[in-house]
């Protein structure tokens, strides 16, 4: 029996995004702590009426917006499309490195750039309150999309402050004053 290869064809976009229970769960101890508050100020004889209201209008319009925000990442053939607050646009090229760092107890994906520059990634991402089974594979695949994707000029720049054949750089902070 002859069996018919079909090629698969890479998708033209990836796309990463927090997911509705990560979005909720961010937001949900700030709102605990307002309604509580506000329970509190009820028992102690304060108006319950005004203050309720307002307070279901603040924090439930507000986890409203939060999560739908569309933070994340978008992988396309040229750059990665990164959406925090606001939007960002990473050339692949000029990326050096793709890295898993813990960050509060969550672990996030960073994106070094040639320049120096890091950005942390607001999703994929994995912690106590916003658990993703899939995360390895995610960063794994953001990894892979870098290195099928960089162009065949991309040459590792060495980071900022060091020089080609001179001393090391040191682990001290660049910032301090010398000593």
């Amino acid at each position: 029996m002859e069996q018919s290869q079909v090629a698969t064809v890479p998708p033209e976009r990836i796309r990463y995004r927090l997911t509705r229970l990560q979005r909720l769960l961010a937001v949900l101890p700030s709102v605990v702590l307002v309604m509580a508050f506000q329970v509190l100020i009820w028992w102690d004889g304060g108006p319950f009426g005004p203050l309720l209201v307002s307070g279901l209008l603040i924090w439930g319009v507000l986890p409203v917006l939060i999560t739908s925000l569309p933070f994340g990442v978008t992988l396309t053939p040229s750059a990665a499309i990164v959406r925090n607050l606001r939007r960002r646009t990473i050339q692949w090229s000029k990326v050096q490195a793709i890295q898993m760092e813990s960050f509060l107890g969550s672990r996030t994906v960073v994106i070094y750039e040639a320049g120096g520059r890091c950005t942390r990634l607001r999703a994929p991402i994995t912690g106590f309150l916003s658990w993703d089974r899939s995360f390895e594979e995610k960063f794994h695949t953001i990894g892979r999309w870098w290195l099928d994707h960089r162009g065949p000029d991309w040459a590792p720049v060495p980071p900022p402050g060091a020089q080609w054949g001179g001393p090391p750089a040191s682990d001290r902070n660049p910032y301090a004053p010398p000593a």
